[in-house]
Formats: structure tokens, C-alpha cells, sequence
């Protein structure tokens, strides 16, 4: 398949003129280099994602860059002989919109060692509607269980349980088996946290708790918040259950002591989905086609917008409005 000689693309600049970013016609060779051409099909929209579009956070370490996490499309040229043309392939973090082009563009050049072959068992949208999000809850659990987290330890709790990694892992943890309580403070979404997998809808109440330790009452969980409800949550959970820290979406500090972690043996795991090993990053996505693929994916994505749409999107998620995820259609 020709590849045009320019093409659209959301675009992130900070130079003399300010921070800035926008659709902006651009050639493959303004790409960052890489062993596969992909004819982009979607992407979506994370946090992170938001924090680079508008500069409130320093995610490029290079300008100018292509925005978007995520990607997914087909291979319309390759020069590595693991990928030929019309291959299905995703790809999430690996430096896509921090330190080289990312997912907002018709055309994506990539390095063949972070493309993932799509599993048979998910379409391209469905791929996206997971996306880093999906692929973050997946991985909490992953290292969970390699932990020896098990339902019978009790409900797994997930906080920021609205947004796109809450809602993801509610649905993820229910496949697998787990009874999941989500913490919210958006009461006008209880519904929605039931129809996607919650057992129980709990308020930012049940993680207020200042004291180091407090009755046992999850078996562990994922956090998405940092700071205090973090804390609290750690201080609640069950002899030797885990919880997986995901997110900062109200502070990156973390004031605990270390009595959940003597006493009870609770575990803290660290989850950083970027970077994950390839032989880990294959097998999150095979749990993700299979045995923890979401039964509620259509529910949990709420947008579908293009490119143009994006300004908008970052505005709404960096203010709190969010709810589940935004696929975007390239």
C-alpha cells in the first residue's frame, strides 16, 4: 500500500512560541525512525495523554512529537521479516509520545521490538477501548497474582474507580474471578460502577481512615489516587494481600508508616506499564483476549471522537469529567 507523501497528524510543540499543539500536515520522514509503518486505525485517550497535550505535565522529553500512548492498525510496510504488510498490531507506552512519535496520526512509524501482534479475540477498536489503560489494570493484577493475591483473601478495591483504568480493572477483576468494591465520589455514576462489575459502590469515606492500621476489610486492591486514600487503603487490607499502586490523580505523596507492611505482611506493588518487559507484555495481552477480556467494553467506552475532537477530550478528563474510556478514530 503507497503511503501518502503528507499526512494529518496531532502535533506537540514547546519552543520560543510557547507550548502548543494541534492537526498539522506532516511527511513519514518528520516520524520518528522505526522497522514498521502502520496505517493507523485508532488510539485513545489516557491521562497521560492529556497531561502532553496541554503541557500541564511533563511527558515529552523531546519536541517536536506526535501526541497519543497508544496505537493500532495495520502494517503497510516493514522491514523487519516478523511483520508484513497487513498485519494487525497494537502498541501502548514504549516511549510513544514522550520520547518519540506517538498514535494521533494517520501514519505511525514504530519500533518493531514494542508491536504486539493484535490476538486473534480482539478487533482494532477493542484493542484501544483497553489500550494503556486496559493493559495497566491487567498488569496490576498480573503482579498481584504472581504475589499470590486470591479471592478468598476478600473483595479487591479500586479507587479513581470511574475513570478509564478504574472502570477497566473493575470489569478485568471481576472476569477473574475477584469480588470488586469501587471507591467513588461520583454518586451519580453508581449505576454505571454496578453495570460494569462492582459488587459494592463505596464512597472516599471508606478510605478516610488516618490511622496506620485499621480492621481488615479488602483482601487488596488497586489504587489510582496516591495520597491519603492510598494510605488507608494499605491500612485495611488483609494478611498478605497486595496492592498495586497505578496512578497520582490526586497527589504523588504517600504518607504511611510501615505497619501494614510488618505486621500483616501486606504488599505495595509498583506498576509501571510503560516499560514492561516484552515476554510480561505478551501475556497480559493473551489474559486480555481470553480469560480477563472485559464483558462490558462497549459500556465502559463513552467516547468516540477524531483528532480534532482531542483539545476538548483533555479539557473534560483534566477536569474531573471523565467517565470510562475515549477511543479515538484515526
Amino acid at each position: 500500500m503507497a503511503i501518502p507523501v503528507r499526512f494529518n497528524a496531532f502535533r506537540i510543540h514547546n519552543d520560543a512560541t510557547g507550548y502548543r499543539s494541534g492537526i498539522e500536515s506532516i511527511a513519514l520522514d518528520d516520524l520518528a525512525p522505526g522497522e514498521i509503518v502502520i496505517k493507523t486505525a485508532y488510539s485513545s485517550v489516557n491521562f497521560k495523554d492529556a497531561l502532553a497535550g496541554t503541557g500541564q505535565g511533563k511527558i515529552l522529553r523531546k519536541f517536536p512529537l506526535v501526541g497519543g500512548i497508544d496505537v493500532a492498525g495495520h502494517v503497510v510496510a516493514s522491514t523487519d521479516p516478523k511483520f508484513k504488510e497487513g498485519d494487525a498490531v497494537l502498541v501502548t507506552g514504549c516511549g510513544l509520545s514522550e520520547t518519540r512519535d506517538g498514535g494521533y496520526s494517520e501514519y505511525a512509524r514504530i519500533e518493531s521490538q514494542w508491536a504486539i501482534p493484535l490476538p486473534q479475540e480482539l478487533s482494532l477498536r477493542e484493542s484501544m477501548i483497553l489500550g494503556t489503560a486496559g493493559f495497566t489494570a491487567a498488569l496490576a493484577l498480573f503482579r498481584m497474582r504472581e504475589n499470590r493475591q486470591t479471592p478468598e483473601l476478600g473483595p479487591l478495591a479500586v479507587t479513581g474507580a470511574t475513570g478509564g483504568v478504574g472502570s477497566l480493572a473493575i470489569d478485568i477483576f471481576s472476569r477473574a474471578g475477584f469480588e470488586v468494591h469501587a471507591i467513588s465520589g461520583k454518586t451519580k455514576h453508581t449505576d454505571y460502577l454496578h453495570s460494569v462489575g462492582a459488587a459494592q459502590v463505596l464512597g472516599r469515606d471508606a478510605l478516610a481512615t488516618t490511622k496506620p492500621m485499621e480492621s481488615v476489610r479488602f483482601g487488596g486492591g488497586l489504587d489510582n489516587v496516591g495520597g491519603p486514600m492510598l494510605a488507608s487503603l494499605l491500612a485495611q487490607t488483609a494478611p498478605y494481600g497486595n496492592v498495586a499502586s497505578a496512578g497520582l490523580a490526586a497527589t504523588h505523596a504517600l504518607d504511611t508508616t510501615v505497619m501494614p507492611f510488618i505486621i500483616r505482611g501486606v504488599s505495595l506493588l509498583g506498576v509501571a506499564s510503560a516499560g514492561t518487559a516484552r515476554d510480561i507484555r505478551e501475556a497480559v495481552w493473551q489474559h486480555l483476549a481470553s480469560d480477563w477480556k472485559p464483558a462490558h467494553l462497549e459500556r465502559i467506552c463513552t467516547r468516540e471522537v477524531g483528532l480534532e475532537q482531542l483539545p476538548e477530550v483533555f479539557a473534560t478528563m483534566l477536569a474531573g469529567g471523565s467517565l470510562g474510556r475515549t477511543v479515538v478514530a484515526v
